[in-house]
C-alpha cells in the first residue's frame, strides 16, 4: 500500500458488566461521561477515516464520538475462548491448571477455544493492511491497540503486553512509507 498512514488508535469506553469479567463482544460501553468523550472527540480528526471492533462496546464509543465506523472483524479483542463471559476470581479459583499455566507465557498460551496473544497480533496486522492512508481514526480494544504496538515497534509479544491501555486513550502511531512512527501511547485527556 502506497502512502502515509496516520492512526488515532482509540481504546473504547468503560464497559457496563461486572469489573474483572473477560467480556462477550456484546457487551455494551458505559457513555454516561459525556464531558469525557466530548473531550476525546475534540482531540480526534474529524476528516478521518473512520474504523472500529465489530463489538458492541467499540461501536456504541465510535458513535458517542461521532463516527461511523467501517467494521473490522480483524480488530476484535483477544479471542479467550471458554473463559469468555466468566469473572477472573472465578477461573483461579476453580479454573484448574489451565488458567494458571496461562498466565506464565500470556502472550504465547492460548485458552481452551481461544487464541494466544501472538495470533492476535498476526490478526490485528493483517487489519492495519485494511486501512487507507491518509488520516483514520480506530475505535478498539486494549490488546489490539498493544498489537498494533508490537508491530509498529517490532518487538517481542511479550514486551507489548506492559503497555498499560486506560478506557478512552489515545494512542498515535503512523505508517510510514518503509516504517512505523510512534507518536504517543495512552494518552489521556484532561477534562
Amino acid at each position: 500500500m502506497q502512502g502515509e498512514t496516520f492512526l488515532w488508535l482509540v481504546r473504547h469506553a468503560v464497559v457496563d458488566c461486572p469489573g474483572g469479567t473477560i467480556h462477550t463482544s456484546d457487551a455494551p460501553a458505559d457513555l454516561g461521561d459525556r464531558t469525557h468523550l466530548e473531550a476525546v472527540r475534540r482531540c480526534l480528526p474529524q476528516n478521518a477515516l473512520s474504523y472500529a471492533s465489530p463489538s458492541q462496546r467499540t461501536l456504541d464509543t465510535a458513535r458517542a464520538l461521532r463516527f461511523d465506523p467501517i467494521s473490522v472483524p480483524e480488530f476484535m479483542e483477544q479471542n479467550f475462548g471458554d473463559w469468555t463471559g466468566r469473572r477472573h476470581d472465578d477461573l483461579a479459583a476453580c479454573g484448574g491448571e489451565s488458567y494458571t499455566q496461562f498466565w506464565k507465557d500470556a502472550a504465547r498460551s492460548r485458552p481452551p477455544g481461544g487464541e494466544s496473544f501472538e495470533d492476535q497480533i498476526a490478526r490485528v496486522r493483517h487489519g492495519l493492511r485494511k486501512i487507507a492512508p491518509g488520516l483514520a481514526t480506530l475505535v478498539v480494544h486494549s490488546g489490539t491497540i498493544r498489537a498494533a504496538l508490537c508491530t509498529a515497534l517490532d518487538i517481542a509479544p511479550q514486551a507489548a503486553l506492559r503497555f498499560v491501555i486506560h478506557p478512552l486513550s489515545i494512542t498515535r502511531i503512523d505508517r510510514l512509507r518503509d516504517d512505523w512512527r510512534v507518536v504517543s501511547v495512552n494518552q489521556n485527556v484532561t477534562l
